[in-house]
């Protein structure tokens, strides 16, 4: 498989992460470079990972990943989002106190398995069309690193704008994440 190719793929599993970053970063009043970092290190770690173990599961795990994957990411985005919007609306502890603390490794650790799963699914794929998994899961991994570094950092200048309801505008984009994973994997 050419650079190109897998390229595109990368760029293409690393827009969920990507906005996930940017809802992350709505909600730090003053980005720093290890908090996007922090998102790198998560977003790209999981992009990474998870082609290699839907390669490693090959045909075995293809059905069951393709019957309620979507369900599986649409649940652990409605809960994170949900969550984001009820600390809002009860004025949680990053409304209105100086600085918003980054999220929490339970978070994180939701969120990247959450925005991965499609990186699981195209290890599968690549695995049946046996294909090496290393150079597209680096590649993958490094895109997306990148992609919800930026993310982060554009995150913090979209929270600057829409200043206390960083979190509800954060809430509502990862619902919708999950709404249009849910609506992709029902068709």
């Amino acid at each position: 498989m050419g650079f190109w190719t897998v390229f595109v793929i990368a760029v293409g599993l690393s827009m969920d992460a990507f906005a996930v970053s940017v809802a992350n970063g709505c909600r730090i009043k003053r980005v720093t470079l290890r908090d996007a970092l922090w998102s790198g290190w998560w977003f790209g770690g999981f992009q990474m990972l998870m082609p290699v173990l839907g390669w490693l599961g090959g045909l075995v795990l293809r059905d069951l990943i393709q019957s309620f994957g979507h369900w599986v990411a649409f649940g652990l985005l409605v809960f994170v989002g949900g969550k984001m919007l009820v600390e809002a609306v009860r004025g949680g502890k990053h409304e209105g106190e100086g600085e918003a603390e980054r999220r929490s490794t339970r978070d994180m650790l939701v969120l990247a398995i959450a925005t991965s799963i499609d990186a699981l699914a195209v290890g599968l794929s690549l695995s049946i069309l046996r294909v090496s998994i290393w150079w597209p899961a680096l590649l993958i991994g490094l895109v997306t690193f990148a992609f919800s570094l930026a993310g982060t950092l554009l995150g913090c200048t979209v929270g600057k704008l829409v200043k206390g309801k960083a979190e509800i505008v954060g809430g509502l984009v990862l619902i919708g994440i999950g709404i249009r994973i849910l609506l992709q994997g029902l068709h």
